[in-house]
Order: structure tokens, then sequence, then C-alpha cells
């Protein structure tokens, strides 16, 4: 078996503070992911920085393969001792999921983690142990796909404390929310937003603690292909296209030229069609045997745009829901971003003519430019990028 592991988080200040006593980190290795959560003691600078520390130390001790002793004593010997309360620590959770499926789980005053399977609450059993006089608890575990594991600080179950509800949100209330709310076609993202929302409506916007959900959700590797302009040697078509339409995975052609290449190589027709979902977009076409057939510069940078918006921390429901729309752009960022783990770019070097007439916008002949930042935007989601220029 082996497994992508789709992670997002969402982090709420409090009230009248620029930073955030949170701090996930998220370090991607060859055979696993590492999540840590870390929440500083206090708010303010002073926990954003016991937060920075602790989840920094522990990310890379975890990522090197060294064990969470070694973590903690480091942790313990680091950090700087709060002169009020005696005390120097941020509290914090961490997870290690390997590609081949093996879970492992550590927690030191944190809320539990929570763990859905085909949309039921599954209890992971912790064993307690200590630690440089830090009582952690701690579990291995096997993940499966569609597995989602929720990871929370302490202010999601004190939302709405002294406002909304007399005693917070509760951990067992929280639980029953995130059971109820969730979809199986839901990303990580999703779930992140959907539940730190609730908190934001439950603190009345003006949240009195920290507040941070961090969404992992396990799936089978999903391959997707891009085709976008043709080779710069045209007798490298065939070449090409036979290796493009023989990969696993889906497969997305951008460009009319490129779709013709394609077409003409693999003796299929193309259906054009004339219906515009977005008059900024222009229409698709179809191949058989390709997912996705859309026109190249102006799409790619709609596409581009699109997923601005959605990567970005300021990102909405409301921006993924914009990538349900049915133009060319949306379909192909829904695909990269919402329904891919890997992505295979085939790039055609050949400039088109067209392209370079001082009547078009500069950017209409910036091709690898846009690919470029469509690339880094994915790779910042977690996804696998590999560029193939031809």
């Amino acid at each position: 078996m082996s497994l992508y592991i789709d992670v997002n988080y969402e982090s709420l200040n409090k009230y009248r503070e620029e930073l955030c006593g949170d701090k996930v980190e998220i370090i991607r290795s060859s055979d696993s992911v590492v999540v840590v959560l870390a929440d500083g003691l206090g708010s303010g600078v002073k926990a954003n920085i016991l937060a920075t520390l602790t989840s920094k130390i522990i990310g890379t001790i975890m990522s090197n393969g060294l064990d969470i002793d070694e973590a903690v004593n480091t942790i313990a010997s680091t950090l700087p001792v709060c002169k009020e309360r005696g005390v120097a620590y941020s509290t914090f959770s961490i997870i290690q999921i390997f590609n081949n499926g093996e879970g492992y789980l550590v927690e030191f005053d944190n809320p539990a983690i929570m763990r859905l399977r085909k949309g039921k609450l599954l209890e992971i059993e912790t064993e307690s142990r200590e630690i440089s006089g830090k009582l952690i608890n701690e579990a291995r575990f096997t993940v499966s796909p569609d597995d989602l594991f929720v990871m929370i600080s302490d202010g999601v179950i004190h939302a709405g404390i002294g406002q909304t509800l007399d005693l917070g949100w509760q951990w067992g209330n929280v639980r029953e929310y995130v059971q109820k709310t969730y979809k199986k076609d839901m990303s990580s993202k999703a779930v992140a937003k959907l539940l730190l929302a609730a908190c934001d409506s439950l603190y009345a916007n003006e949240p009195g603690d920290d507040t941070t959900v961090v969404a992992l959700k396990a799936k089978k590797p999903i391959k997707l292909n891009l085709m976008i302009g043709p080779p710069v040697d045209s007798q490298n078509d065939r070449d090409i296209v036979t290796r493009f339409v023989g990969r696993e995975g889906k497969k997305v052609i951008c460009g009319g030229t490129t779709s013709q290449i394609v077409a003409r190589i693999t003796k299929k027709e193309i259906k054009t069609s004339i219906e515009y979902f977005n008059p900024s977009v222009p229409p698709t076409a179809e191949i058989d045997g390709i997912n996705l057939t859309t026109e190249g510069v102006l799409t790619l940078r709609k596409t581009l745009e699109l997923l601005k918006t959605c990567v970005s921390p300021e990102s909405t429901m409301n921006d993924y829901l914009k990538l349900n729309k049915k133009d060319g752009a949306s379909r192909l960022a829904k695909m990269l971003l919402e329904e891919s783990t890997s992505i295979y770019f085939f790039i055609g070097q050949a400039i088109n003519p067209a392209h370079q007439n001082p009547e078009f916008p500069l950017n209409m002949g910036l091709k690898f430019k846009l690919v470029e930042e469509i690339a880094g935007l994915l790779r910042q989601a977690g996804k696998h990028i590999t560029i193939e220029y031809c």
C-alpha cells in the first residue's frame, strides 16, 4: 500500500493579537510526512516564539529519524523559562504517517487527536509514559485510504466560553460536529476551514484564545499528466505524445496546437465546444482518452489566479466552491488542487508566433512563467511535481 497525505491547517489569532501563539510545522520526506502542532504558553509574541521553537525542534528531529525522547529532551533544555509561571514549554501534538500506512502519534497536553474512518469516529488507543518530567501519550497504528485526522489546539474547545457557551465548546461536542459535517469528498482544507469558521462564530469573531485546526486526509496516490505546448522539435512529436498518453493517471492538454498534435498522432477526433461558461475563459474541447482539453495561455493564467486564491491563508470556503464551475480553468484548478496528488508536466518549448505579437498583452508570451508559478503553488500545497521540458 502506498499513501499520500493531504495536509492543511487554519488558525485564528487571539483577539487583538498580531501574532498567533500556535504554530504548525509540516515536513515531507520521501517516505513520510511529519506534522507538529505546538501551542505556546500564553499568547502574543512570547507564545509565538515558544510555539515556533517547539515545532521547529520537534519537526527537525523527527524528520531526521530520531525519537521523541530526543525531541522532548532538547525542548526541555532549549526553551526559556517564564518568570511569571516558572514553566517553559508549549504543549504539542505530533503525527507522523509513512507512505506504507504506518502511523505514529505523540501528544503532550493538547486536546486528543480525532480520527474518522469512512465518516465514523475511530479511537486511537494511546499509552502514557514520562520523558524529562513530562507525561506524554503515544500510539502506533495503521492508516487506511480516506482516513481523516483532525488535530486542534485548546482554543477550539474553549470556543465561546463566557460568550455563547458557558463552558466552551468541549471536546466531545467538537468530535460530534466533525463527524456530522464530514463528507467523503471534502478536502483537508475544507475540513479545517469549516471547523475553524464554527469556532470563530462561537467566539463572536473575537477569539479569546489562539485557535488552530490541522486536518490530514490519507489518499491513494492519484497521478495527473499535463501536456502544455508542442515540442520544440516537431520530429519529437510522436515520441512525446506516445509517452504522454501511455502514462498512468489522468490526462490534460492545454493549447490548441498541442491538442491538434495529440489528435493527429492518436488518430482521434477533436470535438470543440462553443459553450462559454465564463466569458474570460475560452471553451474546452474533447478528445477520446483525454480527461480535459483546454486553450493554452489564457486558461493557464486564469487557473493560476484560482490557485493563488485557494492556496492563500486568507482563502474562504467560497473560493473553493468556485472550483466547481464548468469552465476550463476551474476544472483544471480543481483537478490540480483536489483531484491529484502528483503532477507530471510535459512543457513544449516551441514558441507560438501569435504570442509574440506586440498587439497581445505581455503575459501572453510567458507560458513558462505561468507553469513555474502553478508548479510552485502546487508544491506549496504538498503535491509531488515533475516538469519535463521537451
